[in-house]
């Protein structure tokens, strides 16, 4: 399979050309050790800066040009950009292509973090809508077609609509359907397809957000596929995007000093997606239907299957991949379950009260090596399990206060978010002076930080939004359950930023 760019990379080697330019190293000569042998000569040698014999990503016409056209035919969009300032560049690149300043877009509650700061950059108004909430598992599903309908009934002039899909756990949104919706009323679809480089090369995963009618989509590449970290890519359709402006956009937020170790993953991860996609797909499905099988014998042990979450709360479709489970029935903290895994040399992707999110990929499968690893994961998890009955041997006492601690837990997952609203542009509140004020004596002011708890991970205020009374107490609320707070600088929530004038 053809990779334009790392085969000029090649013949540049090959050349032993000596580089009297940046950067500093010269090749590895002067990288200190043990970077210099962690590396190994060969990757050093290709760091190098802008050669004309491997293009220049602002202005491609040669091998980068070829390699970013490869990507857009193999997702079927009009125009790829590689995007080697991650997901996070792709998904500014995107606001700030499809939007003027002053335009309002549909944003997902729960969006991540990049999309604040891309609204910041292009001077963007978001409309909010809160994804629905899974009570059962205690995540969040999608934003679903009945909530975009109501909010162009309620706000007609949105320019856009922006969708995380398929979210942290592999819940993909209806997509197709939201695309029709957005289009009828003029406005564009922007997908964070950051967990979904590898849809739409298998059937047995959702289709991509391009195969959905998306206009832009912004895929972390090495999340799933054999890029290196920091690589995604930027799909583009052009009928309703000026590919022109989105080729300056790019060029705008891209580093003029681009690695090429990076841009060439990209390349070879794109050949080898289209050469053995399918049979890639096929290997991750083994690998995650085996440690599936291993974990729903445990006992308590809840492993989200499809048919648990696909056709409701805005899911179209669950990439099984994704492997999670739910640790309700054990009253066992996600968090525990994830740092007595990593004793045990087993990184997982994510931890929450409830959940532990297992990320499984088409590397994972060497189906003996990968059998060991299973087992010490169900092993340690064996260890962890609550005996039958957790309240015998224990005195009245003792149930008591596990009974009233259940109560007030079941009580503040119960608890609604308080609904806020937006008081000054988050550009505003960017560039405008901030103070430090306890949280008791905030009610009133504005934010100048978002503040998240996990779960559900929702903010429950962000730059611009006025603190309520109701705001305040349910931080507080939050706060003595001991859900990780994230997004203030201080993270015990003693303190908020708020704006010092408005």
């Amino acid at each position: 399979m053809k990779q334009p760019l790392v085969e000029a990379m090649e013949r540049y080697l090959q050349e032993q050309v000596y580089p009297l330019h940046t950067p500093g190293h010269k090749g590895g000569r002067g990288m200190a050790e043990p970077l210099r042998s962690l590396l190994g000569s060969t990757a050093l040698r290709m760091d190098v800066s802008l050669m004309s014999e491997l293009d220049d990503i602002h202005a491609p016409c040669g091998c980068i040009r070829e390699a970013q056209e490869e990507a857009a035919k193999l997702y079927g969009s009009d125009a790829c950009f590689f995007a080697v300032n991650g997901t996070t560049g792709a998904i500014h690149a995107m606001l700030l292509t499809a939007l003027q300043p002053g335009d309002r877009i549909l944003v997902p509650r729960n969006a991540h973090r990049s999309v604040t700061g891309g609204l910041i950059l292009a001077d963007a108004v978001p409309v909010y809508v809160q994804p629905a909430y899974i009570k059962e598992f205690g995540m969040q599903g999608q934003v679903t077609p009945e909530q975009v309908k109501e909010a162009f009934a309620v706000c007609p002039g949105l320019k856009a609509v922006l969708l995380t899909s398929p979210n942290y756990f592999g819940m993909a949104a209806e997509v197709k359907q939201i695309a029709e919706i957005a289009h009828a009323h003029n406005a564009v679809l922007l997908v964070d397809e950051a967990h979904g480089p590898h849809l739409g090369f298998h059937d047995q995963f959702p289709p991509s957000a391009m195969h959905c009618g998306a206009d832009m989509a912004a895929q972390s590449t090495h999340k799933i596929l054999g890029a290196l970290t920091q690589c995604s890519l930027l799909q583009v359709k052009g009928a309703r995007i000026d590919l022109r402006h989105a080729a300056d956009v790019m060029s705008l937020l891209t580093t003029t000093s681009p690695n090429y170790l990076l841009m060439g993953s990209l390349d070879a991860a794109r050949a080898q997606l289209a050469e053995r996609g399918a049979v890639m797909l096929e290997d991750a499905l083994r690998a995650a239907q085996m440690l599936r099988n291993s974990l729903a014998k445990i006992p308590g042990l809840h492993v989200i299957r499809p048919e648990d979450v696909a056709g409701k709360y805005g899911i179209a479709a669950l990439d099984s991949t994704k492997v999670t489970i739910n640790l309700k029935e054990w009253g066992v903290s996600g968090v525990t379950i994830g740092e007595a895994l990593r004793k045990e040399k087993i990184a997982v992707e994510l931890v929450d009260l409830q959940n532990v999110l297992f990320l499984v990929t088409y590397a994972d499968w060497a189906p003996v090596q990968w059998q060991d690893t299973v087992n010490r994961i169900c092993k340690t998890l064996q260890k962890l399990r609550p005996v039958k009955n957790p309240l015998e041997a224990r005195s009245v006492e003792q149930v008591k206060a596990l009974e009233t601690e259940a109560a007030e837990k079941e009580k503040a997952q119960q608890a609604e978010i308080p609904v806020t609203e937006a008081a000054v542009p988050m550009r505003t509140v960017f560039y405008g002076k901030k103070k430090t004020v306890p949280l008791s004596g905030a009610v009133g002011l504005i934010c100048a930080e978002p503040i998240s708890f996990y779960p559900p991970g929702i903010p429950v205020i962000l730059p611009g939004e006025r603190f309520t009374d109701k705001i305040v107490a349910w931080c507080c609320l939050m706060k003595q359950q001991g859900l990780p707070v994230s997004g203030p600088a201080d993270t015990s929530l003693q303190t908020v930023r708020v704006l010092t004038q408005e």
